[in-house]
């Protein structure tokens, strides 16, 4: 591949009339490269961007130098090439390309605005001209003709002269109408855009790689492929839609043709054939509304069903775009314009490492700032090591990087044949970058983890919050803000300095008075008394919840047996697998949690601090009474909150769940019970009250 970094670029004018011949050469030999892999094999190497980027600057060489200017420059004519296979089509009206206004702020439409301004002669004082504004689709330009109102054939634009005979493939579009009404003149020729639509291209490479076939890069490129195929079954299974936005060849005005005063009259009467059109497409007046439409599609771009990458602009009134006419291979009364692009081209400087609040490292892409979306980006998510391998990503590629709206850059993929040496495949770390602790990844699944938990610092915040959380330990008051500030501020860095607060340090925080510190220091102390179960699941131990937490706590009986039945032995997750409804996958991951000494010295410290529960025997075998009872609480209890109605009915085998069916065996109702209550009594549920719960609860303990 030749590489345009290569050739001079056009801010280094002015050049010898040698050297800008060959940089001219090169430049067009790139362009005409990539314009093959882009039109004809349909596998795009570069970004628009960075296409668009180097047009301009073969532009600015031509225009400097005119005597280099040739017909066939990828500048004057509309590139694109007919695809093997495929039977030529040559256009009755040219399909030419429009100009691309660049300039992605304001100044863009209001300098298309003074451009057909000036070339009509108008002068300032005279009226605003007219425009129709629609968006800018990214997919394959098409032309559909039509004889009798029937589709006889369906060409692509190919180099704007002469283009494809795909009808076999757009006959199988849905959105397009094989027959139209008999008040279409007797020739018409449409014209518009083929894409897909985002939804539609998920699905497809979802299915490609379950059948392990090739993905697509983007919509247009799918779309792109799937006109183009020789086997019009294969292109019915990519879901295609269209738009149109023109017409080409069409019966004369006085034999028989519509007459038309306006482009957007033309396209209300497409719309009535059957056809569809952008319901963004809108009658604009003057540079204003121009630069008011291109914000406000701008604004809901990502909010699209399919892909965009600017808005066109087109002189409305049709004599005057008769009067404006063309210019090589542009129509003078039209312009794109773009926005900010989503894709640019830059260099992988290095592959850092990002550890999570809930321990998953991630790789991110370490970039030379590149301007894409709006915003220069130096990092770029390549969101874990399968994906990586897949993408084939090394320090020192030249990659894609995409960014819309506000969603975080990635890699889309890697510039081929730019690698410039040996590079090593990257390797996730064996140690979290954070705190040291073992990485590891769980079978079946992607992501890497760090161990850590509750002893490294990228976890902090979230292992604090969790700890405090109302099922937990129920620390009230230990909300975000307060959190924020403790791990921020270095007040602390484990669970157990949480336990070793004072009044000074608390009150030292922003926004912290004498009587709130003196709260958050109650809530703690209160805490320290508490269930093996709530404090297991306070650990945060990943994939255990308030269910396994309960099951655990009532196999093991203490925290000691549960600790002893981690050690490295095999038999360690045996035992573990002993537990009802534990399966590998949880088993393995309390293993490895207190396999780590740090977790197990946090457990200790806490235990020092205070923090107790009383321990007793194993219970998973003791009868249980209210076994296989389904309950449902609703409203206040008069001496019990809800969750200690909960935990007292759980201990006691029962279900607690959060609406009424049929299966459910008891309601339990206080004061201002609603809807429940009603569900109940409409289903013939019993209702009971707290002491009717007591009493069922006691009949429990005495079983």
């Amino acid at each position: 591949m030749t590489d345009s970094s290569h050739a001079p670029a056009a801010g280094a004018l002015p050049l010898q009339p040698a050297e800008a011949a060959d940089a001219v050469d090169a430049l067009r030999a790139q362009l005409n490269l990539w314009a093959h892999q882009y039109y004809v094999l349909d596998e795009p190497t570069v970004p628009d961007a960075e296409y668009d980027r180097v047009f301009r600057e073969l532009q600015a060489l031509e225009e400097a130098h005119p005597d280099l200017m040739s017909p066939d420059s990828p500048t004057q004519r509309v590139i694109g090439a007919v695809m093997d296979g495929l039977a030529p089509v040559r256009h009755a009206v040219p399909m030419l390309s429009i100009h691309t206004e660049t300039d992605t702020e304001a100044t863009g439409a209001q300098a298309f605005d003074a451009r057909v301004r000036r070339e009509l002669g108008l002068a300032e004082s005279d009226p605003v001209i007219e425009y129709v504004a629609e968006p800018k689709f990214d997919g394959l330009a098409m032309s559909l003709r039509y004889e009798g109102g029937r589709l006889v054939q369906a060409a692509t634009r190919g180099d704007g002269e002469v283009g494809e005979d795909v009808t076999h493939n757009i006959r199988r579009i849905r959105q397009i109408p094989l027959t139209l009404p008999a008040d279409v003149p007797p020739l018409l020729e449409v014209r518009g855009e083929v894409y897909m639509r985002r939804a539609d291209f998920d699905a497809l490479n979802e299915r490609q790689r379950e059948q392990g076939g090739k993905t697509f890069v983007n919509p247009r490129n799918a779309a792109a492929g799937a006109v183009r195929q020789l086997d019009s079954d294969i292109s019915a299974q990519r879901p295609l839609s269209f738009f149109a936005y023109g017409l080409g060849a069409i019966t004369p005005a006085g034999e028989g043709g519509p007459v038309f005063a306006t482009h957007y009259d033309m396209l209300q009467r497409l719309k009535a054939w059957g056809f569809p059109v952008a319901a963004q497409v809108t009658v604009a007046r003057g540079a204003a509304e121009l630069v008011a439409f291109h914000q406000q599609v701008g604004a809901s771009r990502d909010e699209l069903p399919y892909d965009i990458d600017g808005v066109v602009y087109k002189v409305n009134r049709l004599d005057l775009q008769r009067d404006l006419g063309f210019k090589t291979r542009e129509p003078r009364w039209a312009v794109a314009h773009k926005y900010p692009a989503q894709e640019m081209a830059t260099r992988v400087e290095g592959i850092d490492i990002q550890v999570g609040r809930t321990g998953k490292l991630t790789p991110v892409a370490r970039l030379a700032p590149v301007f894409v979306g709006g915003v220069t980006v130096t990092n770029a998510t390549l969101h874990n090591l399968f994906e990586i391998r897949k993408k084939q990503v090394r320090v020192g590629d030249t990659v894609i990087v995409r960014r819309a709206g506000d969603v975080i850059p990635e890699v889309v993929g890697v510039m081929p044949g730019q690698r410039p040496a040996y590079v090593p495949n990257f390797r996730m770390p064996r140690q979290c970058p954070v705190c040291g602790s073992d990485v590891v990844r769980e079978p079946g699944e992607a992501n890497h983890r760090c161990t850590g938990g509750l002893f490294c610092a990228a976890q902090r915040k979230e292992a604090i919050l969790h700890f405090a959380a109302r099922r937990a330990m129920d620390i009230e008051g230990l909300g975000d803000k307060l959190v924020d500030q403790l791990v921020e501020s270095n007040v602390i860095r484990t669970l157990p300095d949480l336990y070793r607060l004072g009044l000074s340090s608390l009150v030292a925080l922003e926004r912290m008075a004498e009587k709130s510190a003196q709260n958050v220091l109650a809530a703690l102390e209160k805490s320290k008394e508490t269930t093996l179960a709530r404090f297991l699941f306070g650990l945060g131990i990943r994939h255990v919840g308030e269910s396994t937490a309960r099951d655990l706590a009532k196999h093991f009986g203490t925290l000691d047996a549960l600790m002893g039945a981690t050690q490295e032995t095999a038999a360690t997750v045996e035992q573990l697998l002993e537990v009802p409804d534990v399966g590998p996958i949880v088993a393995q991951s309390v293993h490895t949690f207190f396999q780590q000494s740090h977790n197990r010295e946090v457990v200790e410290q806490l235990r020092a601090c205070g923090v107790t529960w009383p321990e007793g025997v194993r219970t998973e075998k003791a009868p249980q009474v209210l076994a296989g009872k389904t309950f449902v609480l609703t409203g206040t209890l008069p001496t019990l909150g809800r969750d200690a109605a909960k935990d007292m009915l759980e201990a006691a085998g029962a279900k607690v769940s959060g609406s009424v069916s049929k299966k459910t065996s008891y309601v339990v109702a206080g004061e201002e019970a609603g809807s429940k209550l009603a569900k109940a009594e409409e289903l013939g549920v019993p209702v009971i009250d707290e002491a009717g719960m007591l009493a069922l609860l006691a009949g429990s303990t005495a079983a």
